[in-house]
């Protein structure tokens, strides 16, 4: 099956319209592929280095960010020992990894004394050299695709600074100092947001925030908290970019966030993804309470379905979505396509969608 490249404004029109709950001809896509998942495809289908699978399979989103980092300026490597790292991430951490490596462990932070956030001072948001990569990739990417910029959110970037066990005790223990950091770190992402959105031109799109704040069961903390400490940065932050011309607000979160969904919906957020089953997100019935209130971009499962290469079961679970999205509020994704998901079984999932005519 052959995948067609449109027009990027047409593409671009179409996740729009969607997004504001007009019934589409077919139903966007975004996904993003695992380095190892992508290997593999090359292989599978006898392709160069350069192919990549978003554009072969014409993905019709991309979400850019620029170095929105705290301490762009410090970022270094500070240690190396074989093959062992030891670095500044620009964070406010120094974290340990190896080279080419994914995970690692946080050695310190920045802010290890909450007396210390008076002093807290980050680099400033209108650095070039956090732009330089960014805006060539917009540019690069709008000639494919409907293109956003991304931000990180108040509640991971928080943790990045204070660290993650501090935080989720901060947030017990001392809610005031909390809240007062959340809301410091707001307004630098909102900063970086406004000049993404201004450096990138993107004003006729928007801003994802990337905010994992669920596990596989539930939220990370509970919706009281949100509530009183997470709630006004929302709000806030969603206002402020909408007033500098964001025509949509997309909020990224892993795992099971619907009990604050809600109150992202009176915050503003526009959308959610991405939406994972496996967490109990269960995208039809959610677009049933939330229909014209909130889009979703998500859905599809890639822990269970897709892995499993079933044929038959992975049309019938894209086309419940499909269905679901016939009125529009729905762009399909599987969050990331990982190396247990094979080429075979993601193109059945990317044939089922592009046969179906929502209108």
């Amino acid at each position: 099956m052959s995948f067609p490249k449109e027009p990027p404004d047409l593409v671009r029109r179409r996740v729009m319209s969607v997004l504001d709950y007009e019934p589409p001809d077919r139903l966007p896509v975004y996904d993003s592929f695992w380095p190892e998942f992508s290997d593999r495809w090359r292989r599978d289908k006898g392709l160069g280095p350069d192919a990549t699978p978003e554009d072969y399979y014409s993905v019709d989103i991309a979400v850019v960010v620029a170095r929105e980092e705290f301490f762009p300026t410090r970022r270094r490597v500070l240690l190396e020992e074989g093959d062992v790292l030891v670095r500044d991430d620009g964070w406010g951490r120094i974290v340990r990894t190896r080279r080419g490596g994914y995970f690692y462990e946080e050695l310190s932070h920045e802010l290890d004394d909450p007396r210390k956030l008076d002093k807290l001072s980050f680099d400033p948001p209108d650095l070039d050299l956090r732009y330089a990569e960014f805006s060539k990739a917009v540019e690069g990417e709008k000639a494919k695709r409907c293109v956003f910029c991304k931000v990180g959110g108040p509640y991971i970037r928080s943790s990045f600074v204070r660290g993650t066990e501090e935080f989720l005790v901060d947030l017990v223990r001392d809610e005031a100092f909390a809240r007062e950091l959340v809301l410091k770190v707001a307004g630098h992402l909102v900063e970086v947001g406004k000049e993404s959105l201004r450096r990138g031109e993107l004003w006729d799109t928007g801003v994802w925030i990337y905010d994992d704040m669920g596990s596989s069961r539930a939220p990370m903390f509970s919706p009281r908290t949100f509530e009183r400490v997470f709630y006004p940065a929302y709000r806030w932050m969603v206002g402020e970019l909408k007033g500098a011309g964001a025509k949509k607000v997309v909020l990224h979160s892993d795992g099971n966030i619907e009990p604050f969904l809600d109150m992202l919906v009176e915050a503003g957020i526009d959308a959610i993804n991405p939406v994972e089953p496996q967490a109990g997100m269960d995208l039809v019935r959610l677009k049933e309470k939330y229909a014209g209130k909130l889009a979703f971009v998500g859905g599809v499962d890639n822990a269970h379905v897709l892995p499993s290469g079933d044929p038959k079961a992975i049309r019938s679970h894209i086309l419940q979505l499909c269905e679901a999205g016939r009125d529009g509020g729905v762009i399909l994704g599987a969050h990331s396509i990982g190396p247990d998901v094979s080429t075979e079984a993601y193109e059945v999932y990317r044939g089922t969608a592009l046969r179906f005519k929502a209108t």
